[in-house]
C-alpha cells in the first residue's frame, strides 16, 4: 500500500512534461505566477515540467499577478492592504509596495516598463503608478467598480472594463485622462485587444457573452455567447483566437474555456478545465493555454492545438489572476513575503 500523500501523487501523475502531453511539441520555457487570492499566496509554476516551482506567502488577498513586458518583475495587487507590490521575478525578492486606491482588483505595467496602472474597485478609480520609483503619480475616475484592465498594442490607451456601470473606459496615456466611455453590456469584467490594434475584446459576466469594440471609433462591433459567467479572456498571438474562462457561480461554477474564432467572430469550441475557471494565458507561441480554476484551487494546462486540458496543478486557495513570465526563478520552496495575512474563507472576491 502506497503512503504517498495525494498531493505527491498528484504531481505524480500531472506533472509530465508539455513536450510529452502534447506528442512532441516542445514544452514552454518559462514559468507562471498564479495570485491565490484566499491562502493569500503566489504559485510559482515551471512550465517546462507543469509542477510548483515556488510558493509565496504572506501576500493578502492577491486578486491579480501580472508580470512586466520584460517578465523580470511580478506585480501584485493586496486587496487588504489596498496596495501593489512588485518582485523580482528571479530572486523572489520584494522590490517595493505602492499605495493604491480602496478595493484594488488588476494590475498591469505598460510595455516600456516605467507606469503600472491598477484599477480600484471599491473607489471607481484608476491608479497610475511610477514603477521605477515606486510612487502614486494620479488617479483617474472611471465607471464604477472598475475590475480588469490591459494596454492596447501601441501603448496608446489602456481600456478599463467597469464591472458596476456596464461600460468600458479609455485612457489616453499620453495626458492620463478619460477621454470616453463605452456602453458595452451587463456586468464587463476584462479586456482585450487584438494583436493587430484594431478590435478589442470584454467579456459581459452577467450576459454569458463576449462583446467586439472597433478600437478606432470605439462602438460595440457585435456580441458572441460563451459559457455561464465569462471572467477573463486573452488573445493568442497569432491573432486568430480569443480564449475566454467561464467561472459561472459558487452553486453552478462554470468548468470551461471557451474558444472564439477572431475571423469569424463565432465559438469554435469548448474546452473542459476545471470548476470556476476564472484566469486565462497563453505561452508566448500560442501553443498553450493555461487556466486557473478558483474552486477546484488548480492551475489548468491546454493544448490549443489538440484542444484539450493535458494537466492539473496544485495551487493555494482561491487561484483568480495568472500570468506568464520567460525568466525563471533561482530559488524553490516556500517563503513567506510577510505582506500580511490570509482573508480566509469568507473574503468576498472580485469577480
Amino acid at each position: 500500500m502506497s503512503h504517498r500523500s495525494p498531493l505527491a501523487l498528484s504531481l505524480t501523475l500531472l506533472s509530465l512534461s508539455s513536450s510529452t502531453l502534447a506528442g512532441g511539441t516542445s514544452a514552454p520555457q518559462g514559468t507562471l505566477w498564479v495570485a491565490d487570492e484566499i491562502s493569500g499566496s503566489l504559485t510559482v509554476v515551471d512550465a517546462a515540467t507543469n509542477r510548483v516551482r515556488a510558493t509565496l506567502k504572506g501576500v493578502p488577498a492577491p486578486h491579480n499577478v501580472q508580470l512586466s513586458p520584460d517578465g523580470k518583475s511580478a506585480w501584485a495587487v493586496l486587496g487588504q492592504n489596498a496596495q501593489a507590490v512588485k518582485i523580482d521575478a528571479v530572486s523572489l525578492r520584494v522590490a517595493g509596495t505602492v499605495a493604491t486606491g480602496a478595493g484594488p482588483a488588476h494590475v498591469i505595467v505598460s510595455s516600456d516598463g516605467q507606469r503600472a496602472y491598477v484599477t480600484n474597485g471599491e473607489a471607481g478609480s484608476v491608479s497610475i503608478i511610477d514603477a521605477v520609483a515606486m510612487k502614486p503619480l494620479t488617479t483617474v475616475k472611471v465607471g464604477s467598480h472598475p475590475h480588469g484592465l490591459r494596454p492596447s498594442p501601441d501603448g496608446r490607451w489602456v481600456l478599463v472594463a467597469n464591472t458596476g456601470s456596464g461600460s468600458v473606459s479609455w485612457i489616453d496615456t499620453r495626458t492620463a485622462r478619460q477621454v470616453a466611455d463605452t456602453p458595452v453590456g451587463k456586468a464587463p469584467a476584462q479586456v482585450a485587444f487584438a494583436p493587430n490594434n484594431r478590435v478589442a475584446y470584454v467579456t459581459l459576466r452577467d450576459e454569458n457573452a463576449v462583446a467586439r469594440i472597433d478600437v478606432a471609433t470605439r462602438k460595440v462591433l457585435g456580441k458572441v455567447a460563451v459559457g455561464p459567467g465569462p471572467i477573463q479572456l486573452t488573445v493568442t498571438p497569432d491573432n486568430r483566437f480569443v480564449l475566454v474562462a467561464n467561472q459561472g457561480t459558487p452553486e453552478r461554477p462554470g468548468t470551461t474555456l471557451s474558444v472564439i474564432d477572431a475571423a469569424k467572430f463565432r465559438v469554435v469550441a469548448n474546452i473542459t478545465t476545471g470548476a470556476g475557471a476564472h484566469g486565462v494565458t497563453v505561452d508566448p507561441t500560442g501553443r498553450f493555454a493555461y487556466v486557473t480554476n478558483t474552486y477546484a484551487n488548480t492551475l489548468s494546462v491546454v493544448d490549443l492545438a489538440a484542444r484539450r486540458t493535458v494537466a492539473q496543478i496544485p495551487t493555494g486557495r482561491g487561484p483568480n489572476g495568472v500570468s506568464f513570465s520567460a525568466l525563471r526563478p533561482t530559488v524553490t520552496g516556500a517563503r513567506n513575503l510577510a505582506l500580511g495575512e490570509p482573508a480566509g474563507d469568507d473574503h468576498d472576491s472580485h469577480h
